[in-house]
């Protein structure tokens, strides 16, 4: 009997010392917005409906964790799902974990990551963007760059005292075909076609308190099958980015760049994406975002311009209430719409007015 009251301690014990080297963490954030937007047809009818991509930020949830292995040395995971709070499905094209599904290893030289991960497209402008994600945004132009993630990869992300670097390498960029901007069919991976939904991204930034800079190279393939026009190993889709920020009197002034080259099945397509917003505390509790776009097709008629403000009032650390308007005006035979996902007619302009609720946990 004593024996066995001694082994069960020391089970107790050990456990109690396995926790207090690792750790797991739950987090998530639920946000709903509701949108109305006029000339989303072209009839020019409007719609008012709950988006599904996002609000202010798209909703997820997620578990984090990392176990010391002694030395600075640290075994460290993260699994993140988002999901569509207005029908309760799961985002990224059905995922489980669509945003994030990776486990490393992290030291001071760094983090090491090995799974579906966030390229450096994603971390790109999180620095410089105020609006962020938002329903109304830069994103809207250009739906990669809130799911600039990539499947089947290798990552690594270091800080050396300002200094950032980091990048991402992939054999096959995007496992599923299941549609929307972050499901493009592209699994990669093939025998005798190595560069079959390759994928690489690199970043260099540059930050102090009171401004920094990122640039940021992102290449990816296609194959049979793929999204986008990139239907070879011969095509691809190129981002060069610039992305910078500075504070001014409290405020954040946020600009950039992002120059692409779509070499498609269709053609060849190059284009600029510019962006300068400004991020203002109006008080202890209240925001105010705003900012202007525009994307210039080179040797094409089909550029856009947009403009957008959004006022955030927080409730509490991590509840908040925001209400945003904006609008996007397309010429040529350009259709991007103002709300993520959202559609319009050619050649038109989108007015759109928005609020909701965010709570974070």
């Amino acid at each position: 009997m004593k024996k066995a009251v001694a082994i069960a301690l020391a089970a107790g014990l050990g456990a109690g010392g396995a926790q207090a080297q690792s750790q797991v963490t739950v987090y998530g954030i639920v946000d709903v917005a509701l949108a109305h937007m006029n000339n989303a047809d072209a009839a020019g009818h409007g719609v008012t409906r709950e988006p599904s991509l996002t609000g202010s930020l798209p909703s997820r949830i997620g578990f984090r964790g990392s176990e010391d292995l002694g030395g600075g040395l640290s075994a460290v995971f993260n699994l993140e799902s988002g999901f569509n709070p207005d029908v309760g499905t799961l985002g990224q094209g059905g995922r489980l974990f669509g945003r994030q599904a990776w486990v490393g290893l992290r030291g001071r030289w760094g983090t090491l990551q090995l799974g579906r991960i966030l390229n450096m497209t994603y971390l790109a402008t999180m620095k410089s963007d105020v609006l962020g994600p938002n329903l109304f945004s830069i994103n809207s132009i250009d739906l990669y760059l809130p799911n600039a993630r990539s499947d089947n990869a290798i990552g690594y992300l270091g800080t050396f005292d300002r200094w950032t670097v980091g990048a991402t390498w992939s054999f096959g960029r995007d496992g599923s075909a299941a549609g929307g901007p972050s499901a493009t069919g592209c699994a990669g991976e093939v025998p005798g076609n190595a560069r079959a939904c390759r994928q690489y991204t690199a970043l260099l930034g540059y930050d102090n308190q009171a401004y920094g800079v990122t640039a940021t190279y992102d290449k990816m393939y296609g194959n049979t099958g793929a999204a986008g026009g990139l239907t070879s190993s011969a095509n691809f889709d190129r981002r060069a980015t610039v992305n910078g920020y500075a504070m001014v009197m409290g405020a954040k002034v946020g600009a950039g760049v992002i120059a692409r080259r779509t070499a498609a099945a269709s053609g060849v397509v190059d284009s600029d994406l510019y962006y300068l917003g400004i991020g203002v505390p109006v008080g202890g509790m209240l925001t105010l975002d705003a900012q202007i776009a525009r994307k210039n097709v080179k040797g094409s008629p089909d550029d856009t311009n947009m403009a957008v403000a959004r006022l955030t009032y927080a409730l509490s650390k991590r509840s908040a209430v925001y209400a945003g308007a904006g609008r996007m005006d397309n010429r040529g035979a350009a259709a991007v719409a103002l709300d993520a996902g959202g559609t319009t007619a050619a050649g038109k302009a989108q007015n759109g007015v928005m609020a909701g609720l965010r709570h974070a946990f």
